[in-house]
């Protein structure tokens, strides 16, 4: 078991875990995820390691949007999961390339904090740009910040930073004409896909960390097969950073939806099963009252 030394909301839906998990934390790098099972019938899910620390403690974010990360999402601190397995995965190219552009979309910005901290280290000059549907969506804007040449925030609604996608932002840093090394965009597929194609025009080095559906995440049974180059790749061993520009975003995305109707007949299954749970410790009060 591996216990939740702490557990906090960071926006809505969205919740930072540090877990103990000491050998993890000893070997991870930027760019590696682990493979998470909360209990015994669990599904696997992979996250990425937004961070770690000397006391042997591994950093998540997590937002609930299926089953799994739902219920995972209602822990605390003190409770434990069952299994923690990695680091797994490629780490992500660290060099000092020059200027290189990091743009984390969303609950994305959490895979990208730790290789912005990484190319910060060796000597790059790191332009950030963090984008959201609104504030209260926005996470690790100080942490960003603090590892960031130069931080520019997206909203999409204007509520923080500037009105517009990071998309756009991007398309204004190519634009003033400062020689880019190298982008990393890490976020949902429509918006990775996005910058791919605002750098493809400029031959600007592009890396996209993909999270399809997977499974073991040892390459065995090849799940998160995806189409890079024309090429299968598997993202749990070869990835999960590829060439942006040699992704094939259409098949990615047909992938993805292959599970969708059991996802979520899953996630009504358990928000009931919630449901009926929160209905009968209020019954229970209600008798214990009166």
């Amino acid at each position: 078991m591996f216990p939740i030394v702490e557990a906090r909301p960071l926006a809505r839906d969205v919740k930072l875990f540090r877990i103990h998990a000491p050998r993890v934390a000893k070997k991870r790098q930027a760019g590696q995820f682990v493979i998470l099972r909360i209990a015994e019938h669990g599904e696997r899910i992979p996250l990425t390691i937004a961070d770690s620390d000397d006391e042997g403690n591994i950093t998540i974010i997590v937002q609930g949007v299926g089953k799994t990360t739902k219920w995972l999402n209602t822990l605390e601190t003190g409770d434990s999961i069952l299994d923690v397995v990695g680091p797994l995965g490629e780490e992500s190219e660290i060099d000092t390339f020059g200027t290189v552009v990091i743009i984390g979309g969303g609950v994305g910005t959490a895979i990208a904090y730790p290789t912005a901290v990484a190319m910060k280290k060796a000597g790059n000059h790191v332009i950030s740009i963090v984008g959201s549907r609104n504030r209260e969506l926005l996470i690790l804007e100080d942490e960003m910040r603090a590892t960031s040449d130069e931080l520019c925030i997206m909203t999409d609604d204007g509520s923080h930073g500037e009105k517009g996608f990071v998309t756009e932002k991007l398309q204004q840093v190519i634009d003033r004409g400062a020689p880019i090394a190298r982008v990393l965009a890490i976020g949902p597929v429509p918006m990775m896909r996005a910058v791919a194609e605002r750098t493809r025009p400029h031959a600007i080095k592009t890396i996209v960390s993909l999270n399809p559906i997977m499974v073991d995440g040892t390459g065995m049974c090849g799940g998160c097969r995806v189409l890079v180059g024309g090429k299968s790749r598997f993202a749990c061993v070869d990835g999960p950073e590829f060439d942006a520009h040699q992704v094939d975003f259409e098949v990615l995305i047909q992938r993805n939806r292959l599970y969708k109707q059991q996802e979520t007949e899953s996630l009504a299954r358990f928000e009931k099963e919630q449901c009926e749970a929160a209905k009968q410790k209020s019954s229970c009060r209600l008798e214990q009252s009166t």
